[in-house]
């Protein structure tokens, strides 16, 4: 590894002579000599098992929702740098009948201000991360309040209604459950028994200090006394996200048209996931779409990642599946848990089953067209642990998923779904202009 280059003195190059004796071991030459190899492959490596979708007789869903976020950090210009990061977060509604008579290569801007008026939320707010702090106190005791804040604040306390909706398992009108355990944030030890039915703030049994509901998430594991990571802010954006998607299920959940929540499609902005300290949500996610799945009231949800390891593996093999021209039946492929591992990861087994604590989707890819193919997750409720699922009747909702999904292909992008496309203009903030405008208005405050 050379040295890198400095302020004053040039970096170090790295030798390219220094190795090449290794050239004379027949296998490194093998290797060379096939890795310079111009043949060509006829066939899937991998061996993709695609299944082809009728799509006779049956119905698309009418409504749709996605929902998508962004975030940016902003810097002072003075020394040491401030630092604070704004996240953004939107959720979108639209009508599938009138998006379906706009053209999604040349939308006409008249008719998409028509079909965008009034149908869209937004969710901002500012974290500290370096170098700034508030006068009340510490910016890992900001961190918690801002959080606890914003949630209960914004829409009249709608998206903090949802995350006790889904931490007390309320979707069941007798639950009594308890939250899930987290660490508390004043002595760091676990509450293992969680918060008490409903409740908003209590006592830690331990320390006797106050703890929001809002601290299950454990944001306060990402962070020191006073200062945070960057990735402090794409972790409240991904919390935010599914708390304003279960916002719509739960409000259709709970309408007197009880059909109306299985005829709407769900759609957020990358995979179903929930990493680290925040997977604690997962299982009651899970558990709320496997009642509704038993209640035959399914709730169709999708998430669509558009790039990682899944996308790229997709891409290195769609050649090799139908349709291959426009007009033949679209194609899609359920990946197991097992392909997953073997093909996408490249891993020897794995102590836990693939996915088992943070994915509450599972992977999938769709071929529309010949031009149009994406990764989308889709749920299955309880978590299947074999190695040869899902299958596709484990995938809630999939037939009327794959009928819709033709109508929402925008080919501005490269397997683009028009509805994530529409949210992330509005969740969006770019680095220029929106960051350099963000930083103006800080600096605006400290005169």
């Amino acid at each position: 590894m050379p040295f890198q280059a400095g302020t004053r003195l040039p970096g170090e190059s790295a030798s390219k002579l220094g190795h090449l004796s290794v050239i004379e071991s027949p296998w490194v030459k093998s290797l060379v000599d096939d890795f310079e190899s111009t043949a060509v492959l006829d066939g899937d490596p991998s061996n993709t098992a695609w299944l082809r979708f009728d799509a006779a007789g049956v119905e698309p869903l009418r409504g749709i929702w996605a929902v998508d976020g962004s975030f940016v950090a902003v810097r002072s210009e003075q020394r040491p740098p401030k630092e604070v990061a704004f996240v953004k977060t939107a959720l979108l509604m639209l009508d599938r009948a009138r998006l379906d008579v706009i053209d999604k290569d040349l939308p006409h801007p008249l008719l998409l201000r028509d079909v965008l008026k009034d149908t869209g939320v937004q969710h901002a707010t500012v974290f500290p991360l370096k170098h700034v702090r508030t006068s009340m106190g510490t910016n890992y005791q900001a961190v918690r309040h801002i959080v606890h804040d914003s949630m209960q604040v914004d829409q009249q306390g709608a998206y903090y209604n949802t995350l006790k909706w889904l931490a007390y398992r309320q979707w069941d009108h007798g639950s009594t459950a308890s939250s899930p355990g987290f660490q508390c944030p004043h002595c760091g030890e676990e509450i293992v028994q969680g918060l008490p039915h409903g409740a908003d703030i209590v006592p830690c049994p331990l320390c006797s200090n106050d703890v929001f509901l809002s601290d299950v998430w454990g944001f306060h594991l990402e962070m020191d006394e006073d200062s945070a990571p960057e990735s402090l802010a794409s972790s409240y954006m991904l919390v935010m996200e599914h708390l304003m998607l279960f916002t719509a299920v739960r409000l259709m959940w709970h309408h007197t048209d009880q059909s109306l929540v299985s005829d709407t499609l769900f759609i957020k902005d990358g995979p179903l996931t929930l990493r680290g300290q925040y997977s604690k949500m997962v299982p009651n996610i899970r558990a709320f779409l496997q009642h509704a799945k038993n209640r035959s009231r399914p709730v169709h949800v999708i998430g669509q990642e558009k790039s990682g390891a899944f996308f790229d593996h997709l891409a290195s093999v769609v050649r090799f599946a139908a349709p291959h021209s426009r007009g033949e039946p679209m194609t899609y492929a359920p990946l197991t848990h097992e392909f997953v591992r073997r093909e996408v990861y490249r891993s020897p087994d794995l102590s836990n089953p693939y996915g088992s604590r943070t994915n509450w989707g599972e992977k999938m890819y769709v071929k529309v067209d010949p031009g149009a193919y994406m990764v989308i997750n889709v749920p299955t409720g309880d978590y299947l642990p074999a190695n040869d699922r899902p299958r596709p009747d484990d995938l809630i909702g999939l037939s009327r998923i794959l009928a819709t999904l033709p109508s929402l292909v925008s080919h501005k992008f490269e397997g683009a779904l028009y509805p994530v496309e529409l949210a992330n203009g509005i969740a969006s903030m770019s680095s220029y202009p929106s960051a350099t405008i963000l930083q103006r208005f800080l600096e605006a405050q400290q005169r």
